[in-house]
């Protein structure tokens, strides 16, 4: 069981809406089902009932991104584990359909689907994968994106501690606004520079020849 990978699950749900935006991907039973991916099975359970269900999990998921992005690190873990407590998971061995290279079973760690609806399956899912980054990686990797008006969530697994966005489309949207904004004030600066010098030369009273 890759708990790592589950973490992807907290994000892929704050990230279905964009608050500064005013969108929200997250409204109707296939969005759901999108949410879990087109393999799972309890993806299938879905139903209207776990759109308003997801909606209230993403808000508060949201404010732990928000919380460790501010460098409050205790607001995070404790919105955190109000969430695991609220949806625990349910660990299981696995592997006996599963044989490795010597023939013996592959036992590994999974999450029973033991869920009463898909809302707290999925929930418990994504709580539990983020909660291992946090305490594998820190607090402080958890992010929101700094490209407004994204405000996209994300996990930094960078080696140097160095995301600050969350793909390459608003890092390199951002680094383009930045730029521009460099060279207007590098033009605003020669404008006053040639208008203070023209202003000098204006009032420097002329010498009879």
């Amino acid at each position: 069981m890759d708990l790592a990978y589950y973490s992807d699950y907290a994000v892929r749900l704050v990230n279905s809406e964009e608050p500064l935006r005013g969108t929200d991907a997250l409204t109707s039973v296939e969005a759901v089902r999108e949410l879990f991916g087109p393999a799972s099975h309890a993806g299938s359970r879905a139903v209207e009932a776990d759109v308003p269900r997801l909606r209230a999990v993403r808000t508060r998921l949201r404010g732990v991104f928000e919380a460790a992005d501010e460098g409050d690190e205790v607001r995070a873990v404790d919105l955190l584990n109000a969430l695991l407590l609220e949806f625990p998971v349910s660990p299981q061995i696995s592997g006996h359909d599963h044989l490795d290279a010597t023939g013996r079973p592959d036992w590994h760690m999974h999450l029973a689907e033991q869920a009463v609806n898909a809302t707290a399956g999925y929930s418990a899912t994504a709580c539990m994968g983020l909660a291992f980054q946090l305490t594998t990686l820190g607090v402080d990797r958890l992010g929101i994106c700094e490209a407004a008006p994204c405000r996209n969530a994300y996990v930094d697994t960078s080696t140097n501690r160095s995301r600050r966005y969350c793909s390459d489309r608003c890092a390199t949207r951002a680094n383009v606004a930045a730029y521009r904004a460099r060279k207007r004030l590098e033009s605003d600066r020669s404008g006053r520079s040639g208008r203070t010098q023209d202003a000098a030369q204006d009032a420097t009273p002329a010498t009879d020849r």
